[in-house]
């Protein structure tokens, strides 16, 4: 489908919110360390006990309150004058930790789909989208943070060319079970 991304500016997060982030959580990915991990590290697929919801906008601690976002976009997907999808970009802020205080890196933050439009390529569409914003501004990376329990995620980012830079299975206090992936897209040679 020829899908047409609008870019927009911060101002629309609460609305690009509306769409759903929740996910079905069944498989997770167990990061096992060998040998205390200097012989690297183990991923294995596994089926979860007991199936959940993941849905990281009920999640308190959220929102972006006391940050700049004058250089944030939004991606946006309508159909109809309805929003279907989206992707924000995190670019050249101050303070926020996953820019690493770099100007030649972007954060895709955060990408999302309407359920009823999902599997229909729009999410390749919106990455391809997020690449080309960054290149724009000359950044020499695109970056995502995952989770092990977002086994589709994972799959997908790996898909459009990511490389898994780090793993961080302490990130979350909160939740001692789940192991931060942070991807990596070069976007230029040198990269």
């Amino acid at each position: 489908m020829g899908w047409n991304v609008v870019e927009e500016s911060a101002s629309v997060l609460a609305d690009y919110a509306r769409l759903p982030i929740a996910f079905r959580v069944e498989r997770r990915f167990e990061v096992v360390p060998v040998d205390a991990g200097l012989g690297g590290l183990v991923f294995r697929e596994v089926e979860v006990e007991r199936p959940y919801v993941k849905d990281y906008d009920a999640q308190e601690g959220g929102g972006f309150a006391g940050w700049d976002l004058t250089n944030w976009r939004v991606l946006s997907v309508y159909d109809g004058g309805e929003r279907v999808g989206g992707a924000v970009l995190a670019y050249d802020t101050a303070g926020v930790d996953m820019l690493e205080g770099r100007t030649d890196l972007t954060v895709l933050w955060d990408i999302r789909v309407a359920p009823a439009y999902r599997r229909q390529g729009l999410g390749a569409v919106l990455f391809r989208a997020a690449e080309a914003w960054a290149r724009e501004r000359g950044c020499r990376r695109l970056k995502v943070e995952t989770q092990n329990v977002n086994v589709p995620a994972c799959r997908f980012y790996a898909k459009q060319g990511c490389v898994l830079g780090a793993v961080n299975r302490f990130a979350y206090p909160d939740f001692p079970d789940e192991v931060q992936l942070l991807w990596y897209k070069g976007l230029d040679s040198d990269a």
